[in-house]
């Protein structure tokens, strides 16, 4: 499983940007699709995930600020990033996920990260 992320960028805080991850590959076995951030020097943490069937589940820093899409067919998965702000930066990964006793777990498969830069 190939994934591609796109979309980064700097914004001033208030702003918006739009994240897009393109998945290939053998994605049969995959449960979802997450974006995913990292700060310097901590773990990622899980933005937002969608799962194949299209519900999606996000972080509570940015729940009402963030929308997480997908085509569908497990295909591509958008990140709708409105009101943005300086603590949003980071670099966002998107990430097959497995789904399991409740929670979302990431395969080792990552795409790129793009950097978010949010100024004050």
């Amino acid at each position: 499983v190939q994934l591609q992320a796109s979309g980064g960028g700097l914004v001033k805080a208030g702003g918006s940007l739009r994240l897009s991850c393109v998945v290939s590959g053998l994605t049969h076995n995959i449960d979802g699709i997450g974006w995913y951030r990292r700060y310097p020097e901590k773990e990622r943490d899980l933005v937002a995930a969608i799962s194949s069937g299209g519900t999606p589940t996000y972080g509570a820093s940015v729940k009402g600020r963030f929308t997480i899409s997908s085509d569908g067919a497990k295909n591509t998965a958008a990140l709708q990033m409105n009101n943005l702000k300086p603590e949003d930066t980071a670099v966002y990964t998107c990430a097959a996920l497995r789904y399991w006793s409740g929670n979302w777990y990431p395969y080792d498969y990552w795409g790129q990260g793009t950097q978010v830069t949010v100024s004050s």
